[in-house]
């Protein structure tokens, strides 16, 4: 018995997978939107990105009362740790997250559905890095999450969160079923915009409006082995026209992405906002 045990022991050592730096660069990055989305800090990204996002929905159905905003169904593909979806429920609406990550997956079912107090538990989220900081206190710096009990929703909404690919889960149904859809960072994750923008019209009401927020950092641009086409904004604009959109509003908007608050260095992006209606 003995000798099985340690063939056992051995072949489970083989099963065990070596953590890898992508791995640990992911994590590092959940980590950081856990502030983005979650804490108090992340309350001036969330300000300068969700809240045109927000005002564009809550002008767009302004005649419906909060009360009965329930039966209005919102999209937002890329949701992340779910907390632009959540605020979009706390304004009335009915709100469903899509999100690929395994790890934003993970990481959004833990502070959506296992937090039972606001500031539940403390991360550090900058203890990893050792550029840029002003001072050891910056670095080793607390932060609490949640900023807010993601269980508190208005009675009339629903709240959910899909897992899955965007175009394997919304390609070939969904169609004409969401009154909006909004985009935040997201697009430029398509290998294929596209197909993106195609079926955001497929899967709109008539008349349904889609919001976006973003910069276009192609993330399949160069990768080998993986088709990527990469428009200009220029050309994302005439594609969405001729798709069948009609554009209502535009502008750029400058935000910085999941940054060190108090860090030397900061990466703006000039990110395109627009709101267009299906034709």
């Amino acid at each position: 018995m003995g000798q099985d045990s340690s063939n056992n022991d051995n072949n489970d050592d083989k099963d065990v997978g070596q953590v890898t730096e992508y791995d640990m660069d992911k994590l590092r990055s959940t980590i950081k939107q856990f502030v983005r989305e979650w804490a108090i800090e992340g309350q001036p990204e969330r300000d300068t990105a969700y809240k045109p996002l927000l005002d564009a929905l809550n002008e767009f159905f302004k005649d419906v009362p909060k009360e009965e905003r329930g039966s209005i169904r919102v999209l937002v593909p890329g949701a992340g740790l779910g907390r632009l979806a959540f605020d979009i429920v706390q304004q009335g609406f009915s709100c469903q997250g899509n999100e690929f990550s395994f790890y934003m997956l993970l990481s959004s079912h833990f502070i959506l559905n296992r937090m039972e107090r606001v500031h539940q538990h403390e991360i550090y989220p900058f203890i990893h890095s050792f550029s840029n900081i002003v001072s050891s206190n910056d670095q080793l710096k607390p932060i609490f999450i949640p900023d807010i009990l993601p269980s508190n929703v208005p009675p009339n909404s629903n709240f959910s969160m899909v897992a899955g690919d965007f175009v394997e889960v919304y390609g070939e149904q969904h169609a004409e079923k969401w009154d909006c859809i909004v985009t935040c960072f997201f697009i430029d994750t398509a290998k294929n915009i596209l197909e993106y923008v195609e079926i955001f019209h497929r899967i709109l009401k008539s008349g349904g409006l889609w919001i976006n927020l973003g910069p276009l950092l192609y993330h399949y641009e160069n990768s080998p082995g993986e088709m990527s086409i990469e428009l200009s904004l220029d050309q994302v604009k005439f594609a969405i026209k001729e798709i069948g959109f009609l554009f209502q509003e535009e502008r750029i908007i400058n935000t910085t992405y999941t940054s060190n608050p108090n860090g030397m260095l900061k990466y703006v992006y000039e990110c395109a906002f627009w709101t267009c209606v299906k034709q």
